[in-house]
């Protein structure tokens, strides 16, 4: 009979110790998340572990995630991390039941992970931004403590017995239904103020940026061609809005800077006279005003990641010549331009395409407003006719001046190409792939793009037929995206559309299908349609 008792007793405390286990993990987050408004926000346990996740994760890996989940793949990490926290949360709960201080020790063991994460990340400030995986885990592991104790022991009031006071033996269900709820509301409210606290210290970055006004660009951007967009449903709008544009980078939490206390640094090898200059220094020089289509480099054949804006900036090329730095085909000893943002990432750009007359800017304003913070406000670098991984660093804060045999920036050191200019790539925006058509004439159309080399000519093919000229839109520059449109007497059955550009000068796009690892995904682009 006790053996069956203490059976059910067992499976009963089994369950609590589980949920035990979750509260303490909940706890520490929470607590976590206070701490880390105390020492900054960068410095929480899940950000320095997603992002410690991220710098070791595996290009192929890496690329595959933003295929397959987009801008929301730090999303699908973020809940992969606290997923498997709760799994190990209960199973360290379990175990706690019999093994108390190993429990205990298991969450410390947790908070440690935490720490050396959040010390070893690349923007990390120093000792302090280990405080809040280590205050963390030392709160969970007291409360894990405390409440596995009321599982494990008779509570003692009075003259009343456990057995009087619960009608169980061996545990104070009481002291448990009193503890666990407390610990949930006490760790909610600790969570609430931290967060609070965290996002009232970005106010003022928030606020420095409503408070910009762009000035007039002594140099605009021409106007875009009244033929640059072609008149079908379904082709991408030639201009992408701010909140349409893609993203695509590494950053857990996106950086809110002031711009009131902004500074870029620039400095390094054949730099005479290095500089520091801030965001009102920047908004008082000559601004340009240029129209360029910017690419990710994981964008795959067809893909999502390329948009085309109107950027406000000043030219880099004139900041570093008052710097005095010589690019190498004039004798100057640095041929790599590493940018450094404010989260700790680094890009690597040839110092002569910087210098060789193309518009390379730093850019304040994106489509007419302060760029948004989630493109990098308030200043980020822009580099026509270069994928983005070695160009377009954003919330940027230092360029050193060094050589590619020197230094290997971040996507470097993870296989990717040193170099990268963009590929001449063309992409059917409509219609869509598995598209059910009727018969009868079908206006196929999209967009063709070679930064710095403009497009020539596009043509589609139908199935296995001959190649046909489809109708180009106007130009607006060499480095912005062309749209393109074709009319095409579509008969019952499946077919395959596929596309291919001409860049000026007369080089086709390859047929050859290559991955986006080293240096970008090259191939035709196609898609299979139904006509019924």
């Amino acid at each position: 009979m006790k053996s069956t008792k203490d059976s059910r007793h067992l499976w009963v405390r089994v369950p609590l110790a589980a949920l035990s286990g979750l509260l303490a993990g909940f706890a520490a987050l929470a607590v976590a998340e206070l701490v880390s408004a105390a020492v900054r926000p960068e410095s929480g346990p899940v950000t320095a572990v997603g992002g410690a996740a991220i710098d070791r994760t595996p290009a192929p890996v890496k690329d595959w995630a933003i295929r397959n989940f987009g801008e929301d793949d730090k999303l699908v990490l973020q809940l992969g991390i606290l997923t498997t926290l709760a799994v190990l949360a209960v199973l360290i709960g379990v175990v706690a039941l019999r093994f108390r201080r190993a429990g205990a020790a298991g969450v410390l063991a947790f908070g440690v992970v935490g720490a050396a994460a959040a010390v070893s990340r690349p923007d990390s400030t120093g000792i302090f931004d280990a405080l809040p995986s280590v205050v963390g885990a030392i709160v969970a592991a007291a409360l894990l403590y405390l409440l596995i104790g009321r599982l494990t022991t008779p509570r003692q009031a009075g003259a009343q017995t456990p057995e009087e006071e619960t009608g169980d033996k061996g545990w104070d269900r009481r002291g448990f239904l009193v503890a666990a709820p407390a610990v949930a509301v006490a760790s909610v409210g600790a969570g609430a103020l931290g967060r609070h606290l965290n996002r009232a210290k970005a106010q003022d970055a928030v606020a420095s940026r409503s408070q910009v006004t762009l000035p007039a660009p002594d140099s605009p951007a021409a106007p875009i061609p009244p033929g640059a967009q072609v008149e079908v449903p379904g082709v991408s709008p030639f201009t992408t809005s701010n909140k349409s544009f893609y993203r695509v980078d590494t950053a857990l939490v996106i950086p809110k800077v002031d711009a009131a206390t902004w500074k870029l640094r620039i400095h390094g090898k054949g730099v005479a006279r290095p500089l520091t200059v801030t965001f009102d220094d920047l908004l008082q020089r000559e601004l340009i005003e240029r129209d360029i289509t910017l690419t990710c480099v994981s964008n795959e054949v067809g893909g999502p990641y390329i948009g085309h804006a109107r950027w406000l900036g000043t030219r880099l090329a004139d900041l570093l010549q008052e710097a005095g730095v010589r690019p190498p085909s004039r004798g100057g000893p640095a041929d790599q331009l590493v940018a450094r943002s404010v989260d700790g990432m680094t890009l690597g750009t040839p110092v002569e395409d910087v210098m060789d007359g193309r518009d390379a800017m730093l850019v304040v304003g994106m489509n007419g407003e302060p760029l948004p913070f989630v493109h990098g406000f308030p200043v980020r670098m822009l580099v026509p006719g270069l994928y983005g991984y070695v160009s377009a660093c954003k919330w940027i804060e230092d360029i050193e001046l060094t050589t590619f045999d020197t230094y290997d920036p971040y996507w470097v050191k993870r296989k990717w190409a040193r170099r990268a200019p963009v590929k001449t790539q063309s992409r059917i925006d409509t219609p869509k792939p598995f598209a059910r058509l009727e018969p009868g004439t079908v206006m196929v159309a999209g967009v063709a793009w070679a930064q710095r080399r403009g497009i020539e000519r596009v043509e589609v093919r139908i199935d296995d037929g001959p190649w046909q000229d489809a109708d180009l839109a106007a130009e607006a520059t060499i480095d912005t995206w062309r749209q393109w449109s074709y009319a095409w007497k579509a008969t019952p059955g499946g077919h395959t559309l596929t596309v291919r550009a001409t860049e000026r000068g007369g080089a086709v796009q390859t047929e050859k299908r290559t991955k986006t690892v080293p240096d970008g995904a090259s191939g035709w682009h196609s898609v299979v349609v139904t006509v019924d």
